[in-house]
């Protein structure tokens, strides 16, 4: 249980609050995260991981010397809002360029993504790194499926490491690939663990039976079997990673040299680990494999799940030399280096937002205009929160009506005040994104806010918006859409009302009138989004329904053809 909670709304700020109080000499409290306390020397590539709360010490327990320059930390079990990404990278970055890690999930993969995307226009040098270490949630011939758990442990240790030792930015994000693609991991869940606030566990397990193949935000596993003696614990795990000892080998040219982690998922303590530990380091010695600085320890927890996991990496002479690399954090410390130099400005200083570059007059005007088609989306959305959160609950968890009322008012608000400080269109339209983005969370709001900004890169801060460069807006919002979320038409998305909406705009910009070509678009996009209950799920949240999203539209094509409806009156103040 987790018991010790305020309002559970704030937990994850106040657990973070309190870490960052807890080791003032170790790291600095940024919006959206933390970062080193000490000096990064200038020119050093700046590695930032992130992930939800609830995972202590993943992320924010490793940040340090040797290891990462920053975490994003989200809500608990939720991915970090890209504006919160971009700010502990801001607060990180030292010239040499950013590395971000996170786990494979389809949140983090979209905010991490759309923060990507946003420090580059900012111009900042960024790569990008998944792990994809477990085993059970993807097949063998298909990695990029599946999920990051404890292996975040080593493979980021690896990308920290290539950092600490002055490689570049290139060799970093090649060497954190490498690490990924030599590791798997495989877990096992005796009892599930209770979201603060909450009264019962996620899910629970029958007495003398444990879950095979656990997630770390509470995934139950995907088999239940009896539970057998802790050296029979072990032989299943090690039997299920070394399954794909070839492969794993393999990216390091056939090693027989590993890196373990024997990792306690927040209730399964010290000394059980240890027993399984015992027979684990039997097993291992008996299949050939020479283990190196082996972690017997929780370092990815899922708050006070009961279950532990096995990770192993296999290490080549360059990654071993990474994995024993010295690294001192909060919760991750290996050998010494020497003390580092306090940083002297104030990393909170970093800017959370997109700063603000004054545009030109018809940019100015066309930046209001934005802004008050904001306010129009925010009451639109309102009006159809409800029914949007019905259809979200036939394939989801109903949450989407919320998500985008919360979205929509944060774009608003962040709009009109960027209005206030002479911000030209594109500005306006970066920082209701980055709101968007942070305040409903989720994939969909990820989404939303790199459309928001992908439309104002096209825009500019100077001049005003004839029918082409409406047009190029919302082909440039459609495809940052399809890029970072991966949907494409008939996937039952969004993405089935965005590119007919586009198609049309597009087909129609030389015609006459751009509220014409607007509301010819939106209408196609209403048919498309209407079309879409005809359809089974085949991407998001609902493709795991299998077909009992068929006879219901996708809430997300709904709501932003009702969105595009909405603002086609806006368009009739241009008439070019």
């Amino acid at each position: 249980m987790t018991l010790l909670v305020n309002d559970p709304a704030d937990f994850a700020d106040e657990s973070l609050a309190g870490f960052a109080a807890a080791h003032p000499d170790e790291v600095r409290a940024v919006h959206g995260g933390v970062v080193r306390a000490s000096a990064t020397p200038e020119g050093q590539v700046a590695t930032v991981l992130g992930g939800g709360t609830g995972h202590y010490p993943a992320f924010a327990g490793w940040v340090g010397p040797g290891f990462a320059h920053g975490a994003a930390c989200g809500n608990v079990f939720s991915s970090p809002a890209a504006s919160q990404i971009c700010s502990v990278a801001r607060a990180a970055h030292n010239g040499g360029g950013v590395v971000l890690g996170f786990g494979n999930y389809a949140g983090d993969v979209l905010h991490f993504g759309q923060a990507a995307e946003q420090l580059r226009a900012e111009g900042v040098d960024v790569r990008v790194l998944a792990v994809t270490d477990d085993v059970a949630s993807g097949p063998a011939h298909d990695t990029a499926r599946r999920r990051g758990v404890a292996g975040d442990l080593p493979v980021l240790k690896v990308l920290g490491a290539a950092a600490e030792a002055g490689h570049t930015l290139d060799e970093v994000h090649r060497l954190g690939m490498r690490a990924n693609a030599a590791t798997r991991s495989l877990g096992v869940a005796f009892g599930g663990c209770t979201l603060p606030g909450a009264e019962r566990p996620l899910f629970t397990v029958d007495g003398g039976r444990m879950g095979v193949g656990l997630g770390i935000h509470g995934e139950p596993g995907i088999e239940q079997r009896p539970l057998p003696t802790a050296d029979e614990v072990a032989d299943l795990l090690v039997d299920g990673v070394l399954a794909e000892r070839g492969a794993a080998a393999g990216a390091v040219d056939g090693s027989d040299r590993v890196a373990l982690v024997l990792n306690g998922l927040g209730a399964t303590k010290y000394e059980e680990l240890y027993v399984v530990h015992r027979r684990v380091a039997d097993r291992l010695s008996s299949e050939g494999l020479s283990v190196v600085a082996p972690v017997v320890d929780e370092q990815v927890t899922s708050l006070g799940m009961a279950g532990l996991s096995i990770t192993l990496m296999f290490l080549d002479p360059e990654l071993e030399r990474l994995w024993a690399a010295p690294a001192v954090t909060p919760a991750f410390r290996r050998g010494h280096l020497p003390p580092r130099p306090p940083r002297t400005d104030d990393p909170a200083e970093s800017r959370s937002t997109p700063p603000v570059i004054p545009g030109d007059g018809p940019s100015r005007e066309l930046g209001a205009r934005i802004a008050s088609a904001l306010g129009t989306v925010r009451d639109t959305v309102a009006a159809h929160e409800r029914r949007l959160g019905e259809l979200d609950a036939v394939a989801g968890d109903g949450d989407h009506g919320i998500g985008m009322r919360r979205g929509s008012e944060a774009a608003l608000s962040a709009a009109e005040h960027a209005v206030g400080l002479g911000a030209g269109a594109r500005t306006v339209l970066a920082r209701a994104g980055a709101a968007w983005s942070e305040r409903a969370g989720g994939t969909s709001g990820a989404l939303w806010g790199a459309a928001l900004t992908a439309f104002g890169s096209a825009l500019g801060d100077s001049g005003g918006a004839d029918r082409a460069r409406v047009a190029a807006g919302a082909r440039a919002a459609v495809d940052s859409v399809v890029r970072l979320g991966g949907a494409r038409p008939g996937d039952k998305t969004l993405v089935d009302a965005a590119v007919p909406f586009a198609d049309r705009l597009e087909s129609e910009a030389g015609g006459p009138g751009l509220a014409r070509a607007w509301a010819a678009g939106a209408e196609a996009a209403r048919l498309a989004a209407e079309a879409t209950a005809s359809i089974p799920a085949r991407r998001g949240r609902a493709r795991a329904h299998g077909d009992n999203s068929l006879g219901t539209p996708d809430p997300g094509a709904v709501s932003l053809a009702l969105v595009l409806t909405a603002l086609t009156p806006h368009l009739g103040q241009e008439n070019h």
